[in-house]
């Protein structure tokens, strides 16, 4: 790349570091004060550039491009309220511990404050949500000025990596002329350590603390396990794909505790033989849920989306263990007795050294009730054919193949795919945004997913989430990446049916306004609108060919009409019911 004036040699720098650190992916949105960055990144070797129209699609696609990839994402936007757009793409980012590196491009300093279009203060836009926030200062032909550039973006990179991980924003002011002029910029004055670097490796190379959990804190989680046979491993939400799922089920059977995995927990589907799915269920039976209070939990990944077996473990008198991959606490009842900091895989390969007590009478009792759970899932589901919101769920799991995503939206898919999508042998890649349980964005990151992987993608939402991201499509269709997108549509904010609210005499006349939503939108449309092909399955057998049909390659929006919302509250209470009932009377153990 040639340096044709000041500004493009100090966003090459800037993009150098940035592929330097790790960077393998830019997502640039169109604008002018924006122009030298995104002509670096696509100067850059070393990185993918996306274009994205929207800032707030392309904040969520950096996100599931990071979700999936584990790395720095670099998000650029142009001046003004572009930036702003990007925010709850960084929220979720902070409180989901996914790194992104944001880059808005500013004004200088001698248009702040005097009425220049397009010019806000861009300074902590993201307040305590950024892990590091600097102004990189206007661009200077001067040896200084450079290496402190240089060494600024190492260190933000660093930050991004470093747990907690998060966003990082850097503020890239910049004075006209914006586009390369004509003549060469001559910059032999300049060092080569300004100028280039250090070739191959970041200027300032920070190295991270070690993540190893400390060994007195394992020996002492260590001795409480084998002291302990009444234990269970409970595994929440976890994005990382770093061999957790076999460290697991090798934590399983070393001290005999059964494995409570969330769908979006990495080690419930192509897990071990003590992975319990069906819990919620299982727990909701009074007697069963009693018998199997635990003296130990060991608690890994995110909170659980079910607030039953939460109060389960609260009301146990357990003493619980949580580790924490990210330095993040999710404790919210402040339960946890021990904090181990530390990579999970790393402290279940620790703890598994000298304990071999394998399944028991204890594990196995899980694990049958599961059998019993399961069995009356699948016979209420082959009594009755209908498309309810809990089938849905558990056809799209059923259809996918070995080593797909699922990305899931919050609100009712991801219970529905944690309740009634049990764990298979087929190994699945489940994730979805529940840093923040926002809906916003779930078609962007969804697609981030499938770009980042290569692999057969598909998305599971409802419809408000649908609607509230459809402009997602367009970025899907403008970048080519295959996405399968299965839309439950119950007209409205369904969850809402579930709380309180919706039986509250003094909220009833406008419950339906407030809170049910109803929309009417014909989904066709919005498919159409994007150049999506659009089917609308009536049966269990025509979703899952929809879904098989559109794992094929392509953009597709599949749209599940199902059962009125209040009749939907029905529906998963005498499912849970049926489910729960065929435990019997015990005992179990």
């Amino acid at each position: 790349m040639s340096d044709a004036n000041l500004n493009q040699l100090w966003a090459r720098a800037l993009l150098e570091e940035l592929v330097r650190g790790g960077v393998r992916h830019a997502v640039v949105c169109p604008g002018s004060r924006s122009s030298p960055l995104a002509l670096a990144c696509a100067r850059t070797d070393g990185v993918r550039t996306w274009s994205i129209i929207d800032e707030r699609s392309a904040g969520f696609f950096a996100l599931g491009l990071a979700k999936q990839s584990r790395a720095p994402v670099v998000l650029v936007a142009t001046s003004g309220t572009a930036g702003a757009h990007f925010y709850p793409a960084v929220i979720e980012a902070a409180m989901s511990q996914v790194p992104l590196v944001v880059l808005t491009a500013d004004r200088p300093l001698e248009l702040q404050g005097w009425g220049a279009p397009q010019t806000v203060p861009q300074a902590r836009f993201y307040g305590d949500f950024a892990r590091l926030f600097a102004d990189v200062g206007l661009p200077e032909a001067d040896d200084a000025a450079l290496v402190h550039l240089r060494a600024t973006v190492a260190r933000a990179v660093a930050i991004a990596w470093r747990a907690p991980r998060g966003a990082v924003h850097l503020n890239v002011p910049f004075r006209e002329p914006l586009a390369p002029t004509l003549g060469s910029f001559d910059a032999k004055h300049l060092s080569s350590r300004a100028r280039e670097g250090r070739p191959g490796v970041p200027l300032t190379r920070i190295h991270p603390p070690s993540r190893l959990p400390e060994a007195q804190a394992l020996e002492a989680v260590r001795a409480r396990v084998a002291a302990t046979e009444r234990g269970v491993i409970v595994c929440g939400p976890r994005d990382e794909n770093d061999g957790f799922a076999e460290a697991i089920a090798s934590l399983a059977e070393a001290t005999g505790y059964p494995v409570l995995a969330e769908a979006a927990s990495q080690a419930r589907y192509g897990g071990g033989p003590a992975t319990v799915s069906l819990y919620d269920a299982m727990l909701r039976h009074e007697p069963f849920a009693r018998a199997h209070r635990p003296e130990l939990v060991l608690r890994f990944g995110g909170c659980l989306t079910p607030k039953g077996p939460q109060a389960w473990i609260d009301s146990s008198g357990a003493e619980v263990v949580l580790f924490s991959d990210e330095g993040a606490l999710f404790d919210p009842a402040h339960s946890a007795a021990r904090v181990v900091e530390g990579s999970a895989v790393a402290a279940c390969e620790a703890l598994s050294q000298g304990l071999s007590r394998g399944l028991g009478p204890w594990a196995r009792s899980f694990l049958w009730a599961e059998q019993w759970t399961r069995a009356a899932l699948e016979s209420a589901f082959s009594e009755d054919p209908s498309l309810t919101e809990m089938r849905v769920a558990h056809e799209v799991v059923t259809a996918l193949p070995d080593g797909a995503n699922l990305f899931v939206s919050s609100s009712m898919p991801i219970r529905d795919v944690d309740a009634f999508a049990p764990s298979t042998g087929r190994r699945l890649r489940v994730l979805a945004n529940r840093g923040a349980n926002g809906i916003d964005g779930i078609v962007s990151s969804a697609l981030g997913v499938a770009a980042a992987s290569g692999r057969p993608t598909v998305l599971l939402t409802g419809d408000l989430a649908f609607l509230h991201d459809v402009g997602g499509l367009l970025t899907a269709r403008r970048s080519g990446v295959p996405l399968t997108v299965v839309v439950v549509n119950n007209d409205g904010g369904g969850i809402f049916s579930f709380l309180p609210i919706a039986q509250a005499e003094e909220a009833r006349s406008q419950y339906e306004n407030l809170w049910g939503t109803p929309h009417g939108v014909d989904l066709s449309h919005a498919a159409a609108l994007y150049q999506a092909r659009f089917r609308r399955p009536d049966s269990p057998a025509s979703l899952r060919s929809a879904v098989a049909e559109g794992l094929k390659g392509g953009l597709h929006v599949v749209e599940v009409q199902v059962a009125e919302r209040a009749r939907n509250v029905d529906l998963h209470r005498q499912l849970f019911a049926r489910m729960a009932t065929a435990l019997g009377e015990g005992p179990w153990l």
